[in-house]
Order: C-alpha cells, then structure tokens, then sequence
C-alpha cells in the first residue's frame, strides 16, 4: 500500500522537531498552527506512530520513534531539493534553493543589496541568508547547511575553495576629536600606546593584532566586542580606536556620532572579500549564477555602503 504523505508535511515535521513548539514551528515556516497540528496528525495516523510527546506545560519532546523520522525527513527534502536542481541543469535554468552565508562584519551592508539584485535577476531562486562569524560559515560550509558564503580570506581551510572579488585595505577607526584623527595616515606603533577596543570575532581579531605583532610592538587593548556596530559607537564615544577593513560611506556610529577612518600604513596584508564553497558545489546552477553576478555587481564601486 503506497504512503501517502507530502514535502510539506515532512518540512512541517523538522519545523516542530527542531523548534519544540506548533506555535513557534508556525511562524517558522509561516503558516498556521491548526495546518501544523494536522501535518502532524496525519503523519502520525499514516505511520502508526507517535512522533511526539505533549506535555502541556513544556510543548511537544520527539519520542524516539520522531527523532529517527526527523532526521530521515531532513534527508527526503534534501533529496527533493537535489532533485529540483537538476531539473533546473537540465532545463538550463537557473531555480532552486541557495542558501548563503555572509561574514557578520559587513553583512548589513553587503548582502541585502546583493540579495535584492541576485533575485531580481533570478526571481525563481530560494535565496535564503545567513549571518555567521568565519568559523561558522567554515562549517556550514561543510555540513551542507551552506552553499556559498561571502567573507574575507583569511585562514581559508584547504578543503574550501575561495573566488576573490577584491581588496579591502586596513584602516584605524578614531573618534572624531582623537588627537591622530586628522592623519593621512597611522601606522601600529602610534597606535599602540593608545586605548584600543578590539573587534573580537574568531579569524579577525588575530589578524588586527597581526599588524602590532609584525611591527614589535603591543596593543592596549581595554575592550572586546563581537559586534560591529557596538565597536563603532564604543570608538565614537571615546573608549579607544579600532581596526576594521570595511569603510562605511556613513562615518557615523549608529548613534550618530562621527568616527574617523584613517588608512592604515606599515607591515599590512589587505584582506580580499570573495566567495568560499566546498569544490563540489561549484557545479551548482545556482552557485555558478551566484558567482557571476558578484563579480558583475558586488564591485567597491557599485556596492551601496562601500567607501574607497
């Protein structure tokens, strides 16, 4: 007797596994609770199982019988999926799922823009956005829970392969009254006597402090953040400078006080913002398409944000 069950039902399944809630499945995957609760109903009257425990005051627990369904479901879309591609290769069009990842230090400028161009371009393509930090994106990456990410190439493992778009120089962020603000440029060691407030994120920090390790000399490092937003206004407001190698066309904190974005000199690397994927993805119509079209658009020059 054939089963009769659906993708949606499936994807409604892992929605609830992994959220723990109708309610919270529901505005997950943006359809009604009631449609939720008879997904699940109807898949647990056609296996003869009970895929969830109901605990009133604690939502829905998979049994043991529903943790086995989730993961075999997730590999049932991940099929379908797969297979919608390749439909997709052999008609030639470019429609499917992709699912990118952007480095969290320049996503809000980068990717909304990108992702507006990319589908209006592509409108029969799932771009769906995710915003990590470089280890993050490194296993997403790998787990297949990325295609593609845009980030900096730094520490790119030898698994991964990276496409450059270009160069992002170094610059010293200062606020508006510090006394090096005016420069044309600083370099490590007139910085480092001088309150720093790091920008913490795995990759970037041990690169901004490559340039006072290369230089002989340490750092006065008074603050961390992971944030970039939070370092800017931290530097606005007089806690320290920073160093970062995304130049905002607003030199404003998001406060609305003005920073300062001095070059800067000395024993420096430039970063290069490009594209990193697992090789066997570039095969991908979707990926290719991706690829094409960052280096079509996502240019110093036509990037929203950017300043050279």
């Amino acid at each position: 007797m054939p089963l009769r069950f659906t993708l949606r039902q499936l994807e409604y399944l892992v929605a609830v596994g992994e959220s723990g809630s109708i309610a919270r499945a529901a505005e997950k995957v943006n359809v009604s609770s009631p449609s939720i609760s008879a997904a699940i109903a109807q898949l647990e009257e056609e296996f003869g199982l009970q895929l969830f425990a109901r605990r009133h005051a604690h939502g829905l627990t998979l049994s043991q019988a529903g943790r086995r369904f989730l993961e075999q479901a997730k590999t049932v879309i991940a099929e379908a999926e797969a297979m919608n591609r390749l439909a997709g290769e052999i008609r030639g069009q470019v429609r499917g799922p992709l699912d990118v990842g952007c480095l969290l230090t320049f996503a809000q400028i980068v990717l909304p823009h990108l992702r507006r161009s990319f589908c209006a371009r592509y409108p029969e393509v799932e771009f769906r956005q995710f915003e990590r930090d470089q280890q993050a994106l490194f296993a997403g990456l790998r787990n297949a829970e990325l295609d593609i990410a845009l980030t900096y190439d730094l520490d790119i493992p030898d698994d991964l392969e990276f496409v450059p778009l270009f160069h992002l120089p170094p610059y010293a962020l200062l606020p508006d009254n510090h006394e090096l603000a005016n420069r044309r440029s600083v370099d490590a060691t007139e910085l480092a006597p001088y309150p720093m407030v790091l920008l913490d994120l795995p990759h970037s920090a041990p690169y901004f402090l490559s340039f006072f390790a290369n230089a002989g000399v340490t750092p006065n490092v008074v603050e961390r953040t992971r944030d970039m937003e939070v370092m800017k206004s931290m530097v606005a407001n007089g806690f320290g400078y920073s160093i970062a190698n995304i130049r905002h066309a607003s030199e404003r904190a998001a406060d609305g006080k003005k920073l300062r974005f001095v070059p800067l000199e000395g024993e420096t690397r430039p970063t290069q913002m490009g594209l990193v994927m697992m090789p066997s993805t570039g095969n991908l119509l979707t990926v290719r398409a991706l690829i094409d079209h960052c280096r079509d658009t996502l240019t110093p020059s036509l990037t929203p944000g950017l300043k050279f």
